[in-house]
């Protein structure tokens, strides 16, 4: 029996950008340092048109495309990190509670500062995290704290043994926004295969499988939050969004959003959800809480909008602006007047933006939390993971753009090692510019594509 020639390459085809894209990861996992800048751009362009390849050819093959995304993430389980330092602080973390410390009230350095060593292997995560990491108070929430204490119980003295139960936590997560994620796309008459420009994106595999970035927890709990409400379960759903915004607080952005989707089912039931999110937050907190505790955090998620810069767009105009009238520290001032935009913008689209069905409420949040990052004084890479798993469910594609170009922001220290060891803004510029490019394309040029859904 002769094999037609067409299937013999159709089945060849994801073998081979399998086994390319397989050679790419593991090269990105284990051989590939920060600093090589040409071997990442290369590495990362190729990966991500491998993706984009696979996603055109096999959109109908839900089951090859699962089995890809989920193998890609295998390949990275015994892999330290290699673009990110902050999973040295999760271990120390979890370490500290499990020694009977709360770590929202002490810094590393104020242990390293007396030649203390409350956790094992002490002086190796301090010197792993940095010292910038280290003189900071922890700002990562309850839910988040309990995967550091979880990969602690299983490999408190093991660094690497860590990172791997973290990372299989993460992945964990990931299968729960597959499920989630394609049951609502289901419901809202959208095809399945969307949730893979998510999933299978390189991004989402390098940023948080490789590098321990647990905005993958977040969102699997934003997307069963969200699952819940569309289908009448709006008590269950409140209390699944607090677990997301105890993960991550950037949740808290979307609260004001849900007003439109209430009106029509009564301000009673909003008014019963915002108390239940913030009970089960409150709960969530509690076994941390101090007024100590209070204060630290506080302070700790104060330096974001007056102490960090990276990646930033319009704060870095708004500050070369400043300059030339009081010529230092812009970010104390440009940084409260940009969160107060942040807030009114997301009034306007609260009130005076139609947000009743659920693709417009995500269209909303993707709005919402968009103009924050385009704001904000901070941009690190994985932040805009919220961003892609949202535009999943919406006509937008300028996130999944993002995701490709925000790999230059790893070149933004590139004279890292020279005298000028400042941002080259020039980068900066060449990501943002083709991100706003996008966005107003699909803003005002792009005919626009009414919701399918109504409920």
């Amino acid at each position: 029996m002769l094999l037609n020639p067409t299937f013999l390459k159709l089945n060849k085809t994801p073998l081979l950008i399998a086994f390319v894209s397989i050679l790419f990861y593991t090269s990105f996992a284990y051989d590939l340092v920060r600093t090589d800048y040409i071997k990442l751009i290369t590495l990362y362009s190729a990966l991500f048109f491998l993706f984009y390849k696979l996603i055109q050819l096999f959109k109908s093959n839900i089951k090859l495309l699962t089995y890809l995304a989920f193998g890609f993430r295998a390949i990275f389980i015994l892999a330290m990190p290699n673009l990110s330092q902050d999973f040295y602080r999760f271990i120390w973390d979890g370490r500290m509670i499990l020694e009977g410390f709360n770590p929202y009230l002490f810094t590393v350095e104020a242990f390293m500062d007396k030649g203390e060593f409350p956790v094992h292997q002490a002086q190796e995560l301090y010197q792993g995290m940095g010292a910038l990491n280290a003189s900071h108070f922890t700002n990562y929430p309850p839910i988040n704290q309990l995967c550091f204490i979880v990969a602690g119980l299983f490999t408190g003295k093991s660094i690497l043994g860590s990172a791997i139960v973290m990372r299989l936590l993460i992945i964990a997560a990931d299968f729960g926004t597959l499920h989630f994620g394609k049951k609502l796309l289901k419901k809202l008459k959208l095809p399945v295969y969307h949730i893979f420009w998510y999933l299978l994106n390189p991004f989402i595999i390098i940023e948080l499988t490789g590098n321990l970035h647990f905005e993958g927890v977040m969102i699997f709990f934003l997307i069963w939050s969200i699952y819940l409400l569309y289908i009448g379960q709006w008590h269950f759903s409140a209390v699944v969004l607090a677990l997301s915004i105890s993960v991550k607080l950037i949740p808290l952005v979307f609260l004001p959003l849900f007003f439109q989707w209430f009106t029509k089912r009564g301000l009673i039931k909003l008014v019963l959800f915002y108390t239940i999110v913030g009970i089960s937050t409150l709960l969530l907190f509690a076994p941390f809480y101090s007024s100590e505790f209070l204060n630290n955090y506080t302070e700790t998620v104060a330096l974001w909008f007056q102490n960090f810069e990276f990646n930033a767009s319009f704060y870095y105009i708004a500050r070369e602006i400043g300059y030339t009238f009081r010529g230092y520290n812009e970010i104390a001032v440009i940084g409260k007047i940009m969160a107060l935009l942040v807030i009114l913008f997301i009034l306007i689209i609260t009130f005076f933006r139609r947000n009743k069905t659920m693709v417009e409420l995500i269209t909303a949040m993707l709005l919402a939390l968009s103009f924050y990052y385009f704001t904000t004084t901070t941009v690190h890479p994985w932040y805009i993971a919220t961003l892609l798993i949202l535009s999943v469910f919406t006509k937008y594609k300028f996130p999944l753009v993002w995701s490709f170009v925000i790999v230059l922001s790893y070149l933004a220290y590139i004279n890292i090692d020279k005298a000028d060891k400042s941002e080259n803004l020039w980068i900066i510029s060449v990501e943002y510019f083709v991100v706003y490019g996008v966005f107003f394309w699909e803003i005002f040029a792009r005919t626009p594509v009414k919701a399918i859904e109504h409920k």
